[in-house]
């Protein structure tokens, strides 16, 4: 597929070339070309642009950028690009605020969340919670002495939550489809949990699997 990333940080990085390298056509969006220019020259098959640009070209948009940024970012890269289109949601909505004991705020409710205020925004898009439950290092094709680790999805669009499936496969995760997007707001909390023992103990290589 053609994947469009928007964002430049650690995990955008890492899930496009997780893309690149199980052959899909990957094209980068970013405010600042210099924050990608040495990871352009690692994989000289990616596209580096605009967001907007990289929108366009995805089949799939992933929205790789920091929480308290993602609804901007995705005004710059155009509703009328993202229509249609399913848009893995990798964002949380972590507060601009130093941890307490190892637990981050967020800048939302327990009544809401980011991924839900991004869909009623750009309601023609389908948005998929993933990948916001684990760090960059573990994204792609992760080895745990416990299995495959389980990836928690949330969604509106079954079609769109099929497609990201298919990909969480290719990663080498299982997943497990917690239902709409109101389901949201228990999978982003996830990320709180997933950071205490990495701020507390320096443990930053883990994940959740559900057990029956």
């Amino acid at each position: 597929m053609k994947i469009g990333v928007i964002g430049s940080g650690d995990v955008a990085k890492t899930l496009g070339g997780g893309f690149l390298k199980h052959g899909h056509e990957v094209a980068m969006g970013t405010r600042d070309p210099a924050k990608l220019a040495d990871w352009g020259k690692a994989h000289p098959r990616s596209r580096i642009g605009t967001f907007a640009e990289a929108a366009q070209f995805g089949q799939v948009v992933v929205l790789a950028v920091k929480g308290t940024v993602a609804a901007d970012a995705l005004r710059l890269a155009g509703a009328a690009n993202l229509a249609g289109k399913t848009v893995i949601d990798a964002t949380n909505p972590i507060a601009d605020a130093p941890p307490v004991n190892g637990v981050v705020s967020y800048f939302t409710t327990f009544g809401d969340s980011l991924m839900e205020r991004l869909q009623r925004e750009f309601g023609a898009a389908h948005f998929v919670k993933a990948f916001n439950s684990v760090g960059a290092a573990c994204m792609i094709n992760p080895q745990f002495a416990g299995g495959k680790p389980t990836m928690f999805i949330a969604g509106n669009d079954a079609a769109a939550k099929k497609t990201v499936t298919e990909i969480l496969i290719q990663f080498g995760w299982e997943t497990e489809d917690m239902g709409g997007a109101e389901a949201a707001r228990a999978v982003e909390p996830l990320c709180m949990l997933w950071c205490i023992p990495g701020f507390q103990r320096n443990d930053w290589v883990h994940a959740f699997k559900l057990l029956r």
